[in-house]
């Protein structure tokens, strides 16, 4: 089993409290992974948990896979039974049946399975599950840096309308009678929130629901608010937009475009200043739509909002920066 020794490791399925290979597997709201009774003795006996069946099943392939040797080739009959019982090991909704499988149907599975059988098994799971998985963990460790984002009133364009809570911007106001302020953008029909960071880690979520055009980023504190410039990472710009409501390009240089579900409601915008990283999120899918890496950050950042024309009303719904929720999903 080449593949599958080099894939599963005994200190992958380790808890970090009892340092044994986890029973009962839960995962708090931080993405850390314990087994439940490590955490309850030792922590307390209220903490939200949430279930993680393909957990579950990773500690189970990993029991199986030490058992188990090379054994003669399946017939049909019994590599359809064996594939069953894997699939019940994936599909299992609870950590509880999880264990009672372990328990009590391993010996079955250890019966059916060949080792060349399983290692397929597992890397066919592994390769559709694991990225999956992966942005999902760090999504969650990116909502950890969430920052609490308003929206600057002397930044805003003139033609753009700003919540009195500072968390929303919408097109267009007819007026437009906004006093000057050399802050002001006055070609891009974009604001900037209040807060800026030279160093750390930032993360904030913008609702996109409803809206067929928008621009989402951050900008350095010096980019050009009067003149028209390429919104590319040149010129001060790392951001997201859609036009015509499903077409998303990531702004480098060139513009990069993107195939994305329609349904996108909320962003997450995530940047590593000092790593040099900017990532857009899908939210509620918990998917990686954009990235930029290799940035060399030299001055503040600050949040970029661009809630686009409102196009007749088709477009009238505001960006609206909305509380990070960091429990489980």
């Amino acid at each position: 089993m080449s593949t599958a020794s080099c894939l599963l490791s005994e200190d992958q399925f380790r808890c970090f409290i009892c340092q044994n290979v986890f029973t009962d597997p839960v995962s708090t709201p931080c993405g850390h992974n314990f087994c439940k009774t490590c955490v309850t003795e030792n922590v307390c006996d209220d903490v939200p948990f949430q279930k993680i069946a393909i957990l579950c099943g990773m500690v189970l392939l990993f029991i199986l896979s030490s058992q188990v040797s090379r054994s003669p080739p399946l017939t049909e009959e019994t590599e359809g039974k064996a594939k069953g019982i894997m699939e019940d090991i994936w599909t299992f909704s609870s950590a509880k049946r999880c264990q009672n499988l372990t328990s009590g149907q391993n010996r079955t599975a250890v019966g059916l399975l060949s080792a060349a059988q399983l290692e397929q098994i597992f890397t066919e799971v592994m390769k559709k599950e694991t990225p999956r998985l992966l942005i999902r963990a760090e999504l969650m460790r990116a909502k950890r840096y969430a920052v609490d984002v308003t929206l600057d009133p002397d930044t805003v364009h003139p033609k753009l309308i700003l919540s009195d809570d500072g968390k929303q911007v919408s097109c267009c106001n007819p007026r437009g009678n906004l006093p000057h302020d050399p802050n002001r953008f006055l070609y891009f029909k974009f604001v900037l929130g209040e807060q800026s960071f030279s160093s750390g880690r930032l993360y904030f979520e913008v609702q996109v629901k409803g809206k067929t055009n928008w621009t989402i980023g951050v900008a350095t504190e010096s980019v050009s608010r009067t003149d028209r410039v390429r919104l590319i990472p040149r010129s001060g710009f790392w951001s997201l937009t859609v036009r015509n409501q499903n077409e998303f390009f990531g702004l480098s240089s060139p513009p990069v475009p993107l195939s994305l579900k329609s349904g996108l409601e909320k962003v997450g915008v995530f940047v590593d200043y000092e790593e040099g990283l900017v990532f857009f999120y899908d939210v509620d899918a918990a998917a990686l739509i954009f990235s930029f890496t290799g940035c060399f950050f030299t001055e503040r950042l600050h949040p970029l909002f661009g809630p686009g024309h409102n196009n007749d009303g088709t477009n009238g719904a505001p960006l609206i920066i909305t509380p990070v929720s960091i429990g489980p999903q």
